[in-house]
């Protein structure tokens, strides 16, 4: 039975959480969850202290986003995947368009195209690897839909308001919030869980909403469609204005998540994590594109992620048991979307990874290729 080679500990990075999925806690985040958890855990979410809480993370998340006049942050159970149920009930009044890159996309469509109260939605979609050149108005279309970036390959979708009167622009920003650029005023809804970024937990979702949008909400809700309580966005909506959720929430989420916004914004905000992400994933595609063995997955430099970086290797390397190894001397969650089938290493650069560990991964692949060679 052959051994696992034991990478030379110089060489590891001070953290080997690499994932694109949970991401990387950061140890103050667990400190604040010490601190904080014998107060808050185990006591009412409908009482001051957790609404203190929950309305210190959505002026936080506020300020971090500059919120523009008359937009909301809104919060509710379930996580991204259970938004896209609530945004077919509660946003789209007849019929969504779609841009389709990747998995996540892929998923919000089929919700729409499904529902049986909704017109068949209009779908756009690129081979993995690229993207869409844009949404294309069509008749009848009052929901324009896409993730900003597609957690699935790597690529990236700009985030620009589509110029159709009585229409909103919804943005899936699970992994893109708090490591990418945007404009909110270009969307009239951006949504996230909070453990891509903000490196907490999922299970719920927070939305920056429009006026258009809180208006599209209340209309729908006065409609005779049923509405499932626990996926209605008017419901959401209510009782975010009073800092809390429909149902009890995982208060450890919120208290690292209100850590990591706290410490997001000390650092300098959306820009200094925009900025730390670009370094972080810039130092992956330059070594990729120099290395004798691998490639961005990603052809399109302009399409790349700043934050999922995807990375292909020639046949000669088996990508699979570099991330073997890696594992095995504790530099984990690095493998490839397990869907997309690939010969290839997914690295998230997230705000919480420093610069400084991406080029210690990056010196620890390069060892395992030349010691599989």
């Amino acid at each position: 039975m052959t051994s696992t080679p034991v990478i030379p500990a110089h060489l590891l990075p001070e953290d080997g959480r690499f994932g694109a999925g949970p991401s990387r806690v950061r140890p103050e985040q667990l400190a604040a969850l010490a601190r904080e958890g014998t107060r808050l855990l185990g006591t009412s979410h409908r009482q001051n202290p957790v609404k203190d809480l929950v309305a210190r993370v959505q002026a936080g998340l506020a300020r971090f986003f500059d919120l523009p006049a008359g937009y909301e942050m809104v919060l509710g159970l379930g996580g991204a995947s259970t938004f896209w149920d609530s945004a077919a009930f509660s946003l789209v009044r007849s019929r969504a368009e779609h841009l389709v890159f990747g998995e996540f996309g892929a998923k919000f469509a089929s919700v729409t195209d499904r529902a049986p109260f909704l017109e068949r939605s209009h779908v756009i979609e690129a081979p993995a690897g690229s993207r869409p050149a844009g949404p294309r108005p069509e008749a009848g279309v009052d929901v324009y839909a896409w993730p900003q970036n597609e957690t699935s390959t790597g690529v990236a979708m700009p985030v620009r308001r589509v110029p159709v009167d009585d229409a909103l622009t919804v943005v899936d920003a699970t992994s893109a919030a708090g490591g990418m650029a945007v404009d909110l005023a270009q969307t009239d809804v951006y949504y996230f869980s909070p453990q891509k970024n903000f490196g907490s937990d999922g299970g719920i979702w927070f939305a920056a909403f429009s006026p258009a949008a809180l208006e599209r909400v209340e209309r729908i809700a006065a409609s005779d469609r049923w509405i499932p309580d626990v996926l209605s966005l008017a419901t959401a909506v209510e009782n975010s204005r009073k800092h809390q959720t429909y149902n009890t929430p995982a208060l450890a989420g919120l208290v690292m998540l209100d850590e990591q916004v706290r410490w997001l914004n000390e650092q300098g905000g959306l820009q200094w994590a925009a900025a730390r992400t670009a370094q972080s994933s810039s130092l992956v595609y330059e070594w990729a594109e120099s290395s004798p063995v691998a490639h961005p997955f990603v052809a399109e430099p302009e399409h790349r992620s700043p934050v999922v970086c995807t990375v292909d290797f020639d046949d000669a390397v088996d990508a699979a048991r570099v991330a073997g190894v890696l594992r095995a001397n504790g530099v984990v969650d690095v493998d490839p979307y397990r869907k997309l089938g690939r010969n290839q290493l997914r690295i998230a650069t997230f705000a919480s990874v420093p610069p400084s560990d991406v080029r210690a991964l990056l010196e620890c692949i390069d060892w395992t290729v030349a010691e599989l060679a």
